[in-house]
């Protein structure tokens, strides 16, 4: 395929350190904010930020059901951080109002590792990533405290108190993970959301 066009949802966020890390791992990388624009993307990134924040965002600038019927339709989405909870079917300690894109079965705890001050890094072994662990920076992160049947586990912490606890989900074409690696320079998990992309078109 020709070079794949991918967004970046540009609501709030890590917007800017995701659109450079796309177009380093050779994509036409956007913002993305109005349906129009959504319209003229392969895939979609949903960038870490505050959640409940992006979740009022996405009805003010009426990118919900846009944003619902592509995922429908295959559109890959990779969420970071943020990004995760939005894909979670379930979230738990969310405000009751907020709500997300529900396209990844899995059960997310928001701000499961503490608050600011205990953000942390450490190496998560990618599933599907070649290259050794991935130095994933956490920041207010998420877990995951559940996947159905349809989700597969692609990574999880492998030492400190948060060990073995599930950072990394794939369901189909959507990816979610619980740290930040546009944060870091390694554009491996970005080229797999690309490779991702590709093969979906």
């Amino acid at each position: 395929m020709a070079v794949p066009v991918i967004g970046v949802l540009a609501l709030q966020g890590d917007v800017r350190e995701h659109v450079a890390a796309l177009a380093g791992a050779g994509t036409d990388a956007r913002p993305v904010r109005r349906p129009v624009e959504l319209d003229a993307v392969d895939g979609l990134v949903v960038p870490g930020g505050e959640s409940t924040t992006i979740s009022k965002l996405v009805d003010i600038f009426e990118m919900r059901d846009p944003i619902d019927k592509r995922i429908a339709g295959g559109m890959p989405v990779y969420g970071s951080c943020a990004g995760m909870i939005m894909l979670a079917t379930e979230v738990l300690d969310g405000r009751p109002d907020q709500r997300g894109f529900a396209g990844i079965e899995m059960t997310v705890r928001r701000n499961a590792f503490g608050r600011q001050i205990d953000s942390f890094e450490a190496p998560v072994v990618l599933a599907g990533v070649d290259g050794g662990p991935f130095h994933a920076v956490f920041i207010r992160a998420p877990w995951v405290e559940r996947v159905g049947p349809e989700a597969e586990v692609l990574g999880r912490v492998t030492d400190g108190p948060a060990a073995d606890r599930i950072v990394a989900v794939r369901q189909g074409n959507l990816l979610a993970t619980s740290f930040h690696p546009e944060l870091t320079g390694d554009l491996r998990l970005h080229r797999h959301f690309v490779d991702l992309v590709r093969a979906a078109s």
